[in-house]
């Protein structure tokens, strides 16, 4: 192993784990951050930091005061905020950020893809009637409580507090393999998906499981990004490090 380094992982994601996991195998010393927006995350080796900085001006105090070498970004794709204050943080305090940000989802041959820009405009896309299964999480199910003329199946890890009467709730943390998919979407008679395009191979299965059922996609757009060095693996990070 080369020198010993200190580096903080702005985790939560399968990802992260895997790459605290090997950085600590290789002699590195590594903390962990987590939003602390899951009641029972799944954690990483090592040290843990539950809850948020602050903005730019506590992360970057974390960082200095933490004496860390390194920063990785390993969060959700769809954590827009965290990640825009790494960017800066790290130029702040010239500690060198690395992005690792996973490969976007494509369309399957034959599947049916709507892209919108916000859950807002998937749920103004659904038609009348529509059956849904959404996949987006429990913190912003509340777009599609007004459409009081469909039907919803939240699949989620934890439950939210409140959904409107009617609707359907399915806590539970995946993967799910392809046979899991297809016969979740037969039994509650899906016809429309909603889905972040948080990329990955663990929710890929729901995507090809749609195609085969002809059941159309609305699939929401990554928000854009600072930019910042990037990997798309567990093991490009590792080589870069």
């Amino acid at each position: 192993m080369g020198e010993r380094k200190r580096i903080l992982i702005l985790g939560g994601t399968g990802e992260a784990r895997a790459l605290a996991s090997n950085l600590i195998a290789l002699g590195h010393e590594v903390t962990s951050s987590l939003a602390g927006r899951t009641r029972a995350p799944q954690l990483p080796p090592g040290p843990v930091r539950m809850g948020g900085f602050g903005g730019v001006d506590g992360l970057a105090a974390y960082m200095q005061e933490g004496g860390f070498t390194h920063l990785v970004d390993a969060t959700h794709p769809f954590a827009a905020q965290i990640s825009g204050n790494a960017v800066i943080a790290s130029a702040k305090t010239g500690i060198p950020l690395l992005r690792l940000e996973r490969e976007v989802w494509l369309k399957p041959e034959s599947a049916n893809w709507l892209e919108v820009p916000t859950m807002e405009v998937a749920a103004e896309s659904l038609p009348a009637g529509a059956r849904v299964l959404l996949t987006i999480g429990r913190q912003e199910v509340g777009a599609f409580f007004g459409r009081a003329d469909c039907q919803f199946v939240a699949r989620v890890i934890e439950s939210p507090e409140t959904v409107p009467e009617g609707w359907k709730l399915i806590a539970v943390r995946g993967p799910f393999s392809l046979e899991d998919e297809i016969g979740l979407m037969r039994r509650h008679g899906i016809t429309h998906l909603v889905s972040k395009n948080s990329g990955g191979d663990a929710g890929f299965a729901k995507l090809e499981a749609a195609a085969a059922l002809g059941i159309e996609v609305l699939m929401v757009r990554r928000p854009k990004l600072p930019d910042a060095p990037t990997a798309s693996t567990v093991e490009e990070v590792l080589k870069r490090i």
